[in-house]
């Protein structure tokens, strides 16, 4: 989901010293059933929703041109679709949802509707989404002749009652701390950061914070599409936005058309989120080494050595250099991970971060310091980052209930760090404030199919690092009469976004025709980046 982060943002840094991006997914212990007094609660949820959903349809949206500072220029329009902060009662407090939208570029009589996209995170905002029509992107340009393209905030993501955890230029502010503990003390301050900064999400933002739900998201997306005078929903998710769409199928089966998910998180009960972590480190590990396989093949550019083992071993020279004197002042481990992390998440990233650390190698320090230290002048970016990162911190640590026990976590991050130590401290401090969790902490849905699902299309790459393949896997074993596409041997994350005519043909004919292949398909990988 790396196209919702503009550069300020390349990576969100987590609250204990720690950064991991905020595309990112963190994990609960096995879920009990679902008591009867959870079921009740549902129920008056579902009837909310309804209420809302009906009244939204008959407020519709005021489309305006966007407000200057948003950055979304005519033809695009913007817009706010009101919503419950809770939905057991709906005609409480209410909060205004941000959208906006972009006509789709054929004939009225071409049109099929609105497409609404997430992009993930959670804490990833939507609304570029119809610059991909301003902006003449090709992959979307057969799509775009039949649907509106419709962007949103989520609840507490940006314009939509942004929520805060602290203060965001203390939140940038480097450097910090190194993810890897050297010692128990190590340990103790990053768990000492971690439970003030869910106290500091409590005091900034407390009467949001039970709200700050997958379910509820997947019940706004439902009043959005209500709003919209759509019937059925067209929706594209890409990494959390994924696991949103499964939550949506669960909960609305009957109010979609069409679905695509991409790049997909395991939406198994037991998966949210502790252990969807814990499987990303492993993952991240497998694509980390892939890139410093192309690092080292392609030498002749980089000077960073002919072997993955040299590459690695210029890579700890320089974060053992960082840690005994950060890099300009500002730029230790924490915040190099923060950089380099974005190489195993985008096949994007690759040329740009590998010749980041071959100046560097080559003596320019320069360089490393502008793409890996925050922009303190950058002020509307920093507030940026750390809402993005207080939502994927609230959704995370609502959506489940997470260990209590540092033993636990002391004990399993430990024993990943020895064979997968590049992401995995740094993912484990950024999610412990889920430890100590202020709100109510809800049982995962069950996703699954009900009456009325449409086929969904599920699109995968084989090395995905941010959300492991086997979640595709799962979730195409929940949704009956779904499809697989595999793209064998890639790795980047959002493979929709991304050139490959076996993937990109698909897509299209799904959305224009609804037709799907017969059978599961696997693809070869988009071309390699070139230096």
């Amino acid at each position: 989901m790396r196209d919702i982060r503009p550069k300020s943002r390349l990576l969100a840094f987590g609250s204990a010293g720690a950064l991991v991006t905020a595309t990112l997914i963190a994990g609960a212990v096995s879920a009990p059933a679902a008591s009867a007094d959870s079921r009740h609660g549902r129920d008056r949820e579902a009837r909310g929703a309804e209420i809302a959903a009906a009244r939204a349809a008959k407020a519709g949206i005021d489309w305006q041109d966007c407000p200057a500072d948003w950055g979304l220029a005519k033809p695009i329009q913007c817009g706010w679709v009101s919503v419950p902060r809770d939905y057991a009662k709906p005609y409480g407090k209410q909060i205004k949802l941000a959208v906006d939208r972009i006509g789709n570029t054929g004939t009225k009589k071409e049109r099929q509707g609105a497409l609404v996209y997430n992009p993930g995170g959670p804490g990833g905002s939507g609304l570029r989404f119809p610059t991909r029509i301003t902006n003449k992107n090709a992959i979307w340009a057969n799509v775009a002749k039949s649907y509106d393209f419709v962007g949103f905030d989520p609840r507490g993501v940006g314009h939509s009652a942004p929520i805060s955890c602290i203060d965001p230029q203390e939140f940038v502010k480097a450097p910090k701390a190194d993810p890897v503990p050297g010692s128990e003390a190590d340990k103790t301050a990053q768990r000492k950061l971690a439970r003030e900064y869910a106290e500091g999400c409590a005091e900034r933002s407390g009467a949001m914070l039970p709200h700050m739900t997958t379910p509820n998201t997947a019940r706004d997306l439902d009043v959005i599409r209500a709003a919209l005078g759509e019937k059925k929903l067209n929706y594209l998710g890409v990494s959390y936005g994924t696991y949103l769409g499964a939550v949506y199928g669960t909960l609305f089966p009957g109010h979609l058309r069409r679905m695509i998910v991409d790049s997909v998180v395991d939406p198994a009960r037991e998966n949210i989120w502790y252990q969807a972590n814990l499987n990303q480190d492993i993952a991240f590990e497998g694509r980390w080494k892939d890139w410093e396989d192309w690092v080292a093949a392609n030498d002749a550019a980089f000077h960073l050595g002919t072997t993955r083992a040299a590459v690695q071993a210029k890579w700890l020279e320089l974060r053992a250099t960082a840690k005994k004197n950060p890099i300009g002042g500002i730029v230790g481990p924490a915040e190099l991970i923060s950089f380099f992390q974005s190489a195993p998440y985008y096949d994007s990233s690759w040329v740009p971060v590998a010749s980041v650390f071959s100046k560097y190698v080559a003596g320019d320090t320069k360089a490393l310091v502008d793409a890996a230290a925050p922009d303190l002048s950058d002020t509307a970016g920093n507030i940026s980052a750390e809402n993005g990162n207080a939502v994927y911190t609230a959704v995370e640590c609502a959506d489940a209930k997470w260990p209590t026990s540092w033993r636990k976590w002391d004990r399993d991050n430990t024993r990943l760090n020895k064979d997968y130590p590049f992401m995995t401290w740094a993912n484990a401090w950024m999610n412990l404030p889920c430890a100590t969790w202020p709100t109510k902490q809800v049982t995962p849905l069950d996703v699954k199919t009900h009456r009325g699902l449409p086929p969904v299309l599920i699109v995968q790459s084989t090395r995905d690092a941010a959300t492991p393949y086997p979640g595709a896997v799962e979730l195409h074993k929940r949704f009956k009469g779904s499809r697989l596409i595999t793209e064998k041997g890639a790795g980047s994350h959002g493979v929709t976004g991304l050139v490959n005519p076996c993937i990109n043909e698909r897509v299209d004919s799904y959305l224009l025709t609804g037709k799907l292949d017969g059978s599961d398909v696997t693809c070869a990988p988009h071309a390699t980046p070139k230096p």
